[in-house]
C-alpha cells in the first residue's frame, strides 16, 4: 500500500464508509462527511479515478472498483479494531477514532496482522 497516499486512502475509506448508509455515494457526501471544500473534493475524485479506484457516473455517483475496495476495506479494517483497542485501553472514544486514524496507513502488513492476532484474542472481535 505504499504507492497510495494517506489522503487518497481517507477518501476511498470514507466513500466505503458512506456507501453502507447511503444508497449513492456523491461528491457533496464525502465533502459534508470529510469537511472539506467540494473543490478539493473534486480533485481528489479526479485523482481516484485517474488512478482506477473510482468509478463515477454520468449522475455524479462514486463507487470503488475492486482495487479501491481493496484498499478501502484494508483501512476500515484497521481503523475499527485499532479504534476498538485503544478504547479498550480506556482511551477516550474521539482520541481513540484520531488516533486510529494516524496509526491505520503507516502499519506494514505483517505488524498489523500481529497486532490483529493479539487485539483479538484481548478484547474479542
Amino acid at each position: 500500500m505504499s504507492e497510495i497516499h494517506e489522503s487518497a486512502e481517507n477518501y476511498l475509506e470514507t466513500i466505503l464508509m458512506l456507501s453502507k448508509k447511503l444508497p449513492v455515494v456523491r461528491s457533496i457526501d464525502v465533502s459534508n462527511e470529510m469537511g472539506f471544500r467540494k473543490s478539493s473534493v473534486s480533485i481528489a475524485m479526479k485523482n481516484l479515478r485517474e488512478s482506477n479506484y473510482i468509478t463515477v457516473t454520468k449522475e455524479g455517483y462514486i463507487y470503488l472498483t475492486d482495487a479501491g475496495k481493496e484498499i478501502a476495506e484494508t483501512i476500515l479494517e484497521r481503523h475499527e479494531l485499532l479504534t476498538k483497542w485503544l478504547m479498550s485501553l480506556g482511551i477516550d472514544s474521539k482520541i481513540a477514532e484520531d488516533d486510529a486514524c494516524k496509526i491505520e496507513h503507516d502499519l506494514s502488513k505483517e505488524t498489523f496482522a500481529a497486532l490483529k492476532k493479539v487485539i483479538i484474542q484481548q478484547i474479542g472481535e
